[in-house]
């Protein structure tokens, strides 16, 4: 008796399966990834806007600190070349705008600043024209996104990050600077960092560092990045170990200087040279990750979405409260106040 024959197996053909929702498969290449290239080839070609505002008392260094972030000339705008418009050290807030473009990806920096913040001999309510310039660039960005015909691109001048410059006295924290953050954390993303770092030992630095951060979460002011907006696990993990460094104790230099064949950026002293890019040294490179790299986005989302959407509310319950109804879907008298 011969033996049957065994049916040979089906050759199996080759798919490529991308899993979807239960009941849905995708064999084969569709290009779903080709969103990402268009998305970066769009902003490229249209730029984007980056706001930010750096506040202290004169001599901490701001303008030279934003220099360094941004490795040009963008805190002073030169009336002649070669020379630095002096700004009056009076509490008006100065903005300068420049485009800066780096690998075919062009911003639009507007760099904020307030010179003469604290230095009066009074400071009380030092910090109404600052706060008053924040909202009002709420207030102009709601003018144009309420107009009925509105133009496709709203003008975003509207801070998206405030970093604020402690003097590097290694106690506590000035009630100034307490009352200060206490108001404008409602409003805006503050990052504090320990200016001139390098006139601290590491012991006062790290001694410093804790009380400052005892301090804010005594008076219950939260810093950018905020606990409470962190949704993703691994956003979550990455921010905390940014808050367990905040404030960043940062230098700043705007001047090159040769080390080991290297040209570096840095301050040059009688013992030698402190490496601002050094992490050894300072960590002026958490802050430029945080501010650029890592998290300017986020910065302009939380804005936008928690910062701006408070005043956007606060505003329009103020001005169409007398006419609101239950009919149109939005609160009557005395429902929905902002929590600002």
């Amino acid at each position: 008796m011969e033996p049957s024959a065994v049916p040979e197996e089906e050759e199996e053909m080759p798919l490529t399966a991308a899993s979807g929702p239960a009941g849905c498969q995708l064999f084969g290449y569709v290009g779903i990834e080709a969103v990402l290239d268009q998305m970066k080839i769009k902003t490229m070609k249209t730029g984007f806007e980056f706001n930010i505002m750096v506040v202290g008392q004169s001599g901490l260094g701001k303008s030279t600190m934003v220099n360094t972030l941004f490795k040009s000339k963008v805190s002073r705008k030169a009336s002649q070349p070669g020379q630095e418009e002096r700004i009056p050290k009076t509490v008006q807030v100065q903005s300068i705008t420049h485009v800066i473009e780096e690998k075919g990806v062009k911003m639009k920096l507007t760099v904020t600043d307030t010179p003469g913040f604290g230095d009066q001999i009074n400071n009380e309510n030092c910090w109404d024209p600052i706060i008053k310039y924040i909202n009002e660039q709420y207030e102009r960005y709601l003018r144009e996104e309420v107009l009925i015909t509105r133009k496709r691109k709203i003008p975003d001048t509207r801070v998206h990050g405030c970093v604020y410059f402690v003097p590097p006295t290694g106690h506590w924290l000035r009630p100034l600077d307490l009352e200060f953050m206490q108001r404008l954390s409602k409003i805006v993303n503050v990052v504090p960092v320990i200016a001139k770092a390098d006139t601290l030992t590491l012991e006062e630095r790290a001694e410093f560092k804790q009380r400052i951060q005892e301090d804010l979460k005594t008076h219950a002011i939260s810093v950018y990045p905020q606990e409470d907006f962190d949704q993703d696990p691994d956003d979550r993990l990455l921010n905390d170990r940014i808050r367990e460094k905040i404030p960043f104790a940062v230098v700043g230099a705007d001047q090159e200087h040769q080390v080991n064949g290297k040209r570096v950026l840095g301050r040059k002293t009688k013992w030698g040279i402190i490496e601002v890019e050094n992490p050894a040294h300072c960590e002026f490179p958490l802050l430029r990750d945080l501010l650029i790299r890592s998290h300017l986005q986020d910065l302009k989302d939380i804005t936008h979405n928690v910062h701006y959407e408070s005043y956007r509310v606060r505003r329009l319950n103020e001005s169409n409260r007398p006419a609101l109804s239950p009919l149109n879907g939005l609160p009557g008298k005395g429902e929905g106040s902002s929590n600002l």
